[in-house]
């Protein structure tokens, strides 16, 4: 096989012949897991790479809409003990999370239409018990939690951690997430938002159709 094989033709690189494999086992993994996985719903034109962590035994309280593409190592699951009932997870069509993203539901985590999720999201309705300093916190179990919607055509930057221990954490549509943020609270729509934790930076403006900064 010559250099040139390698190419696109011109002296660049070409692309590497073991992403076509790669492909191979992400399309061979996608249609196992449709044909297999009990899913509580499982859309067209999805896209679930080999890497990712998804339990089948918990797959009963997934839900995946149309078009949705799941990138390498992402891990989405639901805590033991927490396996009946309706969807947990539930990802609108048009979803698109990124690289090692964890999503673990005890109730609730929905992403609706056209959520994209940056690599190394972290988003979890739930969190450890430590109220007993008497026994190790991983023989404690896990909080009761709440629930967590993030409506439609958000955008989650990279690293964004999105919490909520009790009650709704509801995100509004068509807001903005800064890198590295800790959400522990409900923004309206059209938010940008960022820090730890995370505030509200700007909001869209409806009459002058901007975005602008809160009044203090």
């Amino acid at each position: 096989m010559s250099r040139k094989d390698f190419t696109s033709g011109k002296g660049c690189p070409g692309e590497d012949p073991l992403e076509l494999f790669s492909r191979f086992l992400t399309k061979a993994n996608t249609i196992w897991m449709r044909l297999t996985y009990p899913f509580a719903g499982f859309g067209k034109g999805v896209s679930i790479h080999y890497s990712c962590d998804l339990p089948r035994q918990v797959s009963n309280r997934m839900q995946i809409g149309n078009d949705v593409y799941i990138a390498t190592g992402t891990w989405l699951t639901v805590p033991e003990g927490a396996m009946g009932g309706p969807p947990a997870i539930i990802l609108g069509s048009g979803c698109k999370i990124g690289r090692r993203c964890t999503l673990s539901a005890k109730n609730l985590i929905q992403l609706e239409d056209d959520v994209l999720l940056a690599p190394s999201s972290l988003i979890m309705d739930h969190n450890h018990e430590f109220s007993d300093i008497d026994r190790p916190i991983h023989a404690q179990g896990i909080t009761p939690g709440g629930k967590i919607i993030i409506e439609r055509n958000c955008w989650l930057g990279y690293g964004v951690t999105i919490l909520c221990n009790h009650g709704e954490l509801r995100l509004g549509r068509n807001s903005v997430v800064g890198a590295g943020a800790v959400v522990t609270r409900s923004f309206p729509p059209f938010s940008v938002v960022g820090g730890n934790p995370a505030r509200l930076l700007k909001t869209f403006d409806q009459q002058s159709r901007q975005w602008i900064k809160p009044r203090e």
